[in-house]
């Protein structure tokens, strides 16, 4: 591998977790393991893959239950300090610069970052880097499902309260990354979902991680979220319980064209 550029490692980046990546690997939930398997079926080969906009490493490590080796990189040094160690992962602070060789890699995936990207680079870089044959991945999630007298209030949350705090890039996740141009020949994914028992503490803890809420909190404090954790503790129980909180996965994969 050649060493990234470093004029390129935070040309265009927008940060938005860098000052709370502690609580971002602390509360965000772990992808699930059919996911990476899956990957790993429809994928040429399980020898590399590279994960772009890794954050703390969610998907690296899921990756590298099923490939040998897996390059995740991330622009947010502090997320990169943050990351998940396993054996099998490489973190590098970068961008798009993966300093891999071309033809090296059988799956190329982003995890909930593809809307913080320029595109265009993002894709370039994994035309270069794939293989014939290789397989690139993109996912996001947005809503999550408790119960509904719950989700009533996450929903007003987030559209109401915090929602002129969001990037514009945002309604991208929304969308599902449906309104992304991306040149696949597009696989059909069947359903996935990432599952978490929470404790209200937790949750909180999770929504706090949101680039609105802290967006939120810098511009007017914590009255806003204070008084979602008091709502929403109404309805919870007992702070102590935990609740079964459900992420639907919005997937695309395909080869590129």
């Amino acid at each position: 591998m050649r060493p990234p550029r470093d004029a390129e490692l935070t040309a265009g980046f927008s940060d938005h977790f860098s000052s709370h990546a502690q609580a971002y690997a602390k509360f965000r939930p772990r992808y699930p393991a059919a996911l990476f398997h899956y990957l790993a079926v429809v994928a040429p080969g399980t020898h590399l893959a590279w994960d772009c906009g890794t954050g703390n490493g969610q998907a690296a490590v899921g990756l590298a239950e099923r490939f040998a080796g897996v390059l995740a990189t991330d622009p947010s040094a502090a997320q990169i300090a943050n990351a998940r160690l396993h054996p099998r992962v490489e973190y590098r602070v970068t961008q798009y610069d993966t300093g891999l060789e071309a033809g090296s890699v059988q799956l190329v995936t982003s995890a909930q970052a593809l809307h913080w990207m320029d595109v265009d680079a993002f894709v370039r870089e994994s035309r270069r880097v794939l293989q014939p044959g290789g397989v690139l991945a993109v996912w996001c999630y947005s809503l999550c499902r408790i119960e509904r007298s719950i989700d009533e209030l996450v929903e007003f949350f987030y559209r109401v309260t915090v929602g002129a705090f969001w990037p514009p890039e945002r309604r991208l996740v929304d969308e599902g990354y449906r309104t992304v141009a991306l040149p696949i020949d597009e696989l059909d994914v069947p359903p996935f979902e990432m599952v978490a028992d929470m404790t209200l503490a937790q949750f909180v803890g999770y929504i706090e991680t949101w680039s609105a809420v802290q967006r939120s909190i810098a511009a007017r404090g914590r009255d806003s979220i204070e008084a979602f954790t008091r709502t929403i503790g109404e309805r919870w129980g007992a702070p102590s319980t935990a609740r079964r909180v459900t992420f639907p996965l919005y997937i695309r994969a395909g080869e590129l064209r």
